[in-house]
């Protein structure tokens, strides 16, 4: 797909269409976090911070109660 910028006040703007940010489960006023190699442009959902820590939550409890079955993986 193949966009072009368009001018939005002194600014220039990407239009993303409706079906991307679907796919993509964002919606117009959800954060985004833009980063760059030099080369491209990868846009991605801001981080969510209480989800973060439900995850931290669940990797903590996976972790307990698989501890011995993952020392072994690492032996």
């Amino acid at each position: 797909m193949l966009k072009n910028f368009v001018k939005h006040g002194n600014s220039w703007a990407l239009i993303v269409d409706r079906p991307i940010l679907d796919l993509l489960k964002i919606d117009p006023e959800c954060p985004v976090e833009l980063t760059t190699d030099g080369e491209s442009i990868r846009i991605t959902a801001a981080a969510d911070d209480s989800r973060k820590e439900k995850l931290r939550k669940a990797s903590k409890k996976v972790n307990a109660r698989h501890k011995k079955a993952f020392q072994k993986l690492a032996e």
